[in-house]
């Protein structure tokens, strides 16, 4: 009887184990994906050219091999500031750039970069996330056939490196300098010459003559790029970009083809390369700047207070004077405006306050 029944189990699980099989092979094969993703980027341009490929690494991974992304950097499939009309329009499915660039078609664009003594990256990030900014950010792209997503961040940028002292408001006039989005309006307003110019064009701009000054990123993009060899001061803070939010342009239809399952590995690769790149700038910036002023004799300068105190205000003018004309940069610019007043609240007692103390308390 035992035998029987020890027979009559092994049938059984026969029959199930071929049930299994069969429906495996009943399931057609998984469907793969291929995209383009076009940048405004040199390829592999250290900090924002690895995050696009970091991002495609990670998506391959976490997909399987089920989504692939090949990258290009700007000009190998289209040019740097035609990253968006590529995404728009299908040709690529994927982007990744600064949304300023984009300040003559969507004007509020530029809030999803950065904007002249706004919020640093840690305070952006949280708006973007929990204060109502993505959802702004989403509506100012879908008609554009454009789903956003936060790309990296660079954290505080420099002030920029020119080929002569600035002492005062006198020295910004007739100023060209390569500085786009609101911070170019500003010095536009204050008697300078804002030049818009992708990154690969800057050092030999700046050498030339072509322009006098250019702001670019910090220590480590600027180091890489050589533009010590072709300024003789280098200025803090980074009045005009003090949290600099990259981005990923994502082809709204592209995406919606996508899964569910690779629709959330394509969101949750972006949030992790979001973190990387400001984890990364932090580190390769100590470096850099080391290296710039210890062994590149760069001289530091910080801008004089009254030009400082004069951009300050120039730019108050400015946003005020667009949202004013323009409804849909009021409406960005209102809910920017009240997270940020509240968390300049929140981190006189807890950031500020505990930076001031530790200095204090460590001493070189």
């Amino acid at each position: 009887m035992r035998f029987i029944a020890l027979a009559a189990a092994l049938l059984i699980l026969a029959g199930c184990y071929q049930r299994q099989a069969e429906q495996v092979q009943a399931q057609p094969p998984q469907q793969l994906y291929q995209w383009k993703l076009v940048t405004s980027w040199p390829k592999n341009f250290p900090g924002l050219g690895m995050a696009p490929e970091r991002f495609a690494e990670r998506v391959n991974q976490m997909s399987g091999g089920r989504l692939t992304i090949i990258v290009y950097g700007a000009g190998d499939l289209v040019p740097a500031f035609e990253v968006f009309d590529a995404v728009s329009q299908g040709n690529a499915e994927m982007g990744h750039s600064a949304s300023y660039y984009w300040k003559g078609k969507i004007p509020a664009a530029q809030f999803f970069t950065s904007i002249p003594f706004g919020m640093n990256a840690q305070e952006v990030n949280s708006w973007l996330q929990y204060g109502g900014g993505m959802t702004l950010w989403t509506e100012l792209y879908a008609p554009f056939g454009i789903k956003p997503l936060r790309g990296g961040n660079t954290g505080v940028q420099m002030g920029g490196w020119f080929n002569k002292e600035i002492n005062s408001l006198e020295d910004l006039k007739g100023l060209k300098m390569r500085l786009p989005g609101l911070g170019g309006e500003v010095l536009s307003r204050l008697g300078g010459v804002p030049v818009t110019l992708p990154g690969r064009e800057l050092f030999t701009a700046l050498q030339t003559g072509a322009i006098d000054a250019t702001e670019w990123i910090g220590p480590y993009n600027d180091l890489a790029v050589g533009l010590h060899k072709a300024a003789s001061y280098y200025y803090y803070p980074g009045w005009q970009e003090p949290g600099t939010i990259l981005e990923f342009l994502i082809n709204q239809k592209a995406f919606d083809a996508l899964p569910s399952d690779l629709q959330a590995i394509v969101i949750n690769a972006a949030e992790g390369v979001n973190q990387d790149m400001l984890d990364e700038y932090t580190m390769r910036n100590i470096e850099a700047l080391d290296a710039l002023v210890l062994d590149h004799n760069i001289e530091l300068r910080a801008f004089p207070d009254e030009v400082l105190e004069a951009l300050r205000s120039t730019t108050q003018e400015v946003i005020a004077e667009q949202a004013a004309t323009d409804p849909q940069m009021k409406r960005v610019y209102d809910s920017y405006l009240e997270f940020y007043k509240g968390v300049r609240r929140y981190h006189q007692v807890s950031e500020e306050a505990y930076d001031n103390s530790r200095g204090s308390l460590h001493r070189d």
